[in-house]
């Protein structure tokens, strides 16, 4: 006899069936509409109805765009402060005084940039390039030292090494002198140091903050929320922006165990005003304090021939801003495209345009680190190398130690320099900040790095990438698949 009552489903099974179905059937409903690759839709459905609680949860975390809905829901209703440019912007229309024959080439793009970013084109600037900490350290402490009323820093990391006691004393003998300083950090970027930097700042009375502590109950999607910007400001007429973080190994001759090597950006002129425009939101943003436009405003004249553009990027109201800007300048390039970035898995938009204008017929010159400090990120370019290589795009890895400099250089005109590196978590997930900058005496000193740099480097072939093992392929191409999150 058959026993029909060991067949009947419990209350819990029927509840779960069904939640299941429920889940399911949201998530999925949510890729179809709102995937931008129908392939990764396709992939995400299989996927959800194959486990449909957990596959829904995955999809829930990793799928659904949530980073840049919850970077809008924590900033809520604040109204990002803007300053008013003291000179007149650079419209393009009236520029040729300034760039002679490059103007019909460049307009289009200064003309998206307006666009893209909201922020003029600024004339009128000042740029100094400074190598490695032992360069730039001494330069922005002696900023610090000089200030007279304001100083804003932002860093992604702040080690508590002697390097970043060095700039604690900095700022408290800043903030003796009765000047105002502010101190921001990254919530992830501070533990790589323990004990973190945050006790001495405030044992020390310098105001401090943390972007997005997390939370695993209050904020739990702000794990992948960083603010990877490099900003210092100083009286709000002084700037430096670039790569480096506050750390010892920045150092290179101090004898740490791994170096790295990294560029830094003094700039001067009405630019420093987009800097400070996106450390007092993000100090506000951070802390609720709003500090005073008339004091870390002030006017700023003129104080070299650069013109330049602060760029800010982040999975907020700024989201793809970089991106854009970097289709954008490959678009824009007819002779040259250098670049230099730790991290390398640019998305397939990125990808074309490098391959296309190496097809026009542009030189594009990737440089990358021979040893990453990421393995597996390393791993996931050496997967996708090809696809640049086989169009024409040379590439290079330079010798250790590792290299943590990012720069754009087009045409022997144009420059971008700033925190971005090329790949996801940059261009999608990391609050950045960068600055394109017209002048060619200063592309060309870049361009001079850049190629010394080269010189010491290794190119790496398509037949390199093809003479990999079949285990190491695998390997790489898995890593490949992680790409969006690495």
């Amino acid at each position: 006899m058959i026993d029909f009552q060991a067949y009947l489903l419990s209350g819990w099974q029927i509840f779960l069936i069904l939640l299941g179905v429920l889940l399911a059937g949201l998530t999925s409903s949510h890729a179809v509409m709102y995937k931008r690759d129908a392939r990764s839709a396709l992939l995400w459905v299989a996927f959800i109805w194959f486990l449909p609680i957990a596959g829904s949860l995955l999809y829930a975390v990793l799928g659904v765009n949530r980073v840049r809905r919850r970077a809008i829901i924590l900033r809520g209703d604040i109204q990002p402060i803007t300053s008013s440019p003291t000179v007149a912007p650079g419209d393009p229309d009236h520029l040729e005084s300034a760039f002679g024959e490059e103007l019909d080439q460049w307009r289009p793009h200064f003309h998206a940039l307006r666009q893209i970013t909201s922020r003029p084109l600024l004339p009128g600037n000042s740029m100094e390039v400074l190598i490695n900490g032992e360069e730039a350290y001494p330069a922005m402490m002696h900023a610090i030292d000089q200030a007279e009323e304001t100083v804003g820093f932002a860093s992604y990391i702040f080690d508590h090494c002697p390097v970043g006691i060095e700039f604690m004393e900095a700022f408290r003998r800043a903030r003796s002198r009765g000047v105002q300083v502010r101190v921001l950090v990254d919530s992830t970027g501070s533990k790589y140091s323990w004990p973190t930097i945050f006790k001495a700042l405030r044992e020390a009375g310098i105001p401090c903050a943390k972007f997005l502590p997390f939370s695993a109950i209050k904020r739990p999607l702000t794990l992948n929320l960083h603010n990877h910007r490099k900003l210092l400001t100083v009286d709000g007429r002084i700037g430096f922006t670039g790569g480096m973080n506050i750390r010892q190994g920045h150092l290179t001759q101090s004898g740490e165990k791994n170096p790295v090597q990294d560029l830094q950006f003094k700039l001067t002129g009405p630019v420093v005003a987009h800097m400070q425009e996106a450390f007092v939101n993000d100090w506000y943003f951070s802390s609720h304090e709003t500090l005073s436009e008339d004091l870390w405003f002030p006017p700023l004249g003129q104080t070299g021939e650069v013109y330049a553009r602060g760029i800010t990027d982040g999975p907020d109201e700024d989201l793809d801003k970089l991106l854009w800007a970097l289709l954008s300048a490959c678009h824009s390039a007819r002779q040259s495209i250098h670049i230099m970035t730790p991290y390398f898995l640019p998305d397939p938009s990125l990808i074309s345009a490098l391959c296309l204008a190496a097809m026009r017929g542009v030189e594009v010159h990737i440089l990358l680190p021979e040893k990453n400090n990421l393995p597996f990120v390393q791993w996931a370019t050496h997967a996708m190398l090809w696809q640049v290589l086989v169009k024409g795009c040379r590439v290079w890895e330079s010798p250790p130690p590792f290299d943590h400099g990012k720069l754009m250089l087009v045409d022997g005109h144009w420059a971008l320099v700033g925190s971005a590196n090329w790949d996801p978590r940059s261009l999608r997930l990391n609050f950045e900040f960068n600055v394109e900058c017209y002048h060619p005496e200063i592309v060309r000193h870049l361009e001079s790095v850049l190629a010394g740099k080269i010189k010491q480097s290794r190119e790496v072939t398509l037949q390199d990438m093809d003479a990999r093992s079949i285990p190491v392929r695998i390997r790489d191409g898995l890593m490949r698949l992680a790409t969006p999150y690495l």
